[in-house]
Order: structure tokens, then sequence, then C-alpha cells
């Protein structure tokens, strides 16, 4: 009975390897989108620098234990992995999350977990150290599929999904799955029950990202412009002409649908972004050029 349970905990350990593995790699296309926008906008560091801070107490918890080795391979990964998302969102957050995050960094990685492995190894020994370190292990790994409440509820206050990483919710609820099993099959309940957590918000993530994807959609197709067939739209090239703002673009399209089928109608059409270039003196405004559109509705 012992090698069955032995067998299916190894294989539950290298699967949760397997799914870890993507959970660390599944923040690359937000990361990315930092890459490309040249800022951290809306993002957090807090889940990064939990994440990183949970790994090495893990790897310590690991080699204080024996036939652990999974937990190493995978929390070695993760503290590589997290490393660099801390210095990538380091490099192009502004200068108050800069800040925070380097706080963060000295009071949880250096001192917080300096001061776990000192105390632990002068006032505990044998059993007591490894039990001692597995409760803070809980702990913190509680705080690691806490963390993302914060986004949660960046999520429901904007009612967007944009700052919540779907397949990072999926990875973490797959992985709570097979380290939960893991951590019951080797009777260490310092790992199962982190993940029972894990799982249910994961789920909770998940449901969030789904009624607030939809929403967004919804809210996308109601700003789309009516559809206007048969019209030819004459443009004058001016470069002296201030741009259209969004709700002027959609004031002019909201007027030319009320204008009856062969009805004609000036209006003051400026010329977008490649064509027209904001004037710089505001205070002599450029008279409106009058643009001719012959709309057939229907």
């Amino acid at each position: 009975m012992a090698d069955f349970s032995g067998h299916w905990a190894f294989t539950f350990g290298v699967l949760g390897n397997i799914v870890s593995f993507f959970v660390f790699l599944s923040p690359l296309p937000t990361f990315y989108k930092i890459y490309r926008k040249k800022s951290t906008e809306g993002y957090q560091s807090i889940p990064y620098v939990v994440a990183l801070f949970s790994a090495m107490l893990w790897i310590y918890y690991a080699f204080l234990k024996s036939n652990t080795t999974l937990l190493i391979t995978i929390n070695s990964f993760g503290c590589f992995v997290e490393t660099i998302y801390v210095g990538f969102y380091l490099f192009y957050a502004p200068k108050k999350a800069r800040v925070q995050t380097v706080k963060l960094l000295l009071l949880s990685v250096f001192a917080g977990f300096g001061a776990i492995v000192l105390v632990t190894q002068f006032l505990f020994k044998g059993v007591v150290r490894v039990q001692v370190v597995g409760w803070i292990c809980l702990v913190f790994s509680l705080c690691v599929f806490v963390s993302p409440l914060c986004i949660m509820r960046q999520v429901i206050k904007t009612k967007s999904a944009e700052y919540m990483p779907f397949f990072l919710s999926v990875f973490l609820t797959l992985s709570a799955v097979m380290w939960f099993f893991y951590g019951l099959l080797l009777k260490d309940f310092n790992i199962a029950i982190p993940n029972v957590l894990g799982f249910i918000l994961g789920i909770l993530q998940m449901v969030l990202y789904v009624m607030y994807n939809k929403k967004e959609e919804v809210i996308v197709k109601e700003h789309k412009f009516p559809e206007l067939q048969n019209h030819v739209i004459i443009l004058h090239n001016d470069k002296n002409l201030p741009e259209l703002t969004e709700e002027q673009i959609i004031d002019i399209v909201k007027l030319a649908s009320l204008i009856s089928c062969t009805e004609k109608f000036n209006v003051a059409s400026y010329l977008h972004e490649n064509v027209a270039e904001v004037a710089k003196d505001h205070r002599k405004l450029p008279k409106l050029q009058p643009v001719e559109i012959n709309l057939r509705l229907g």
C-alpha cells in the first residue's frame, strides 16, 4: 500500500511540476504587453514578489525534509522566473510603483526570508524545525493564492478583465489540484491544505474573467457606428485643422443617421491622425472647411 501511494505521489508530483512550469510562464503575455506599451499601467508587482518569496521558502522546506526532490526542482525554476519578472517590472514601472516594489522585496525576500532561516536554525532542531518551517510555508502559500484578490477587486471595481491573466487562473487551478493530491498521498498537509484554497480562488478568477470579459464585448458592440450605405465623403486636406475627438465623431454619425434618404448637408470634418495635426495655436482656431456628404441610408 505504501508503494502504491508513493507511486501515485510521484505521478502527481511530476504532473504538478509540469503544470507549475506553465503557471510560472503564464504571465508572459502580461509582460509582453508591458514591453509593447513600455509601461506597467494597472499591473501589480505583489503576486510576483510573494510568489518569489514562497518559492524560496519551499526550497528551504524541501532541503529540511526527505523525498521532496520534486519540490526543489519546480521551485528552483520558480525562483529564477519570478526574479526575471520582478526585474522586468522594476524596469518599466513608474517611480512610485518601483519604490513600493523595492520596499516589498527588501521586507519579504531579504529581511523576512533571512529572519526565518536564522530563527529556525538556531531555535529549533530536527523534526520540530521541519514542522515550524512547514507551517510557515503553509501560511505564505495561502498568501500566494490570496494575492490575486487585489486583481479580482480591481476587476470588480472597473468591470474590466483586462488586467486578469486568464491562463494564469487556469494553470493555478490545475496546479492546486495536482499538488493537493501530491501532499495528500505523502500525508504532508503543509502541501495539501493551501491548495484547497488555491483551487477555490482559481475557479472564482475564471468566473470573474468570463463575466466581465463578456461585458467588455457588449460595450464594444454598443459603441459601433451605424453602417452607412452608398455614401460619399469628401475630405479637405488641411494640416492646420485640429483632429476630431471620439465624441465629435459619434455626434456626426448620429446626425447623419437622422437625415432623410437623398438629403445633402454640410458638416465640418477634420482629418484624423495621419492627415491632420492639432493646431499649434489654440487661441486662433482655423475656419472650418465645409464638407459635402451625400448619404443614401437604408
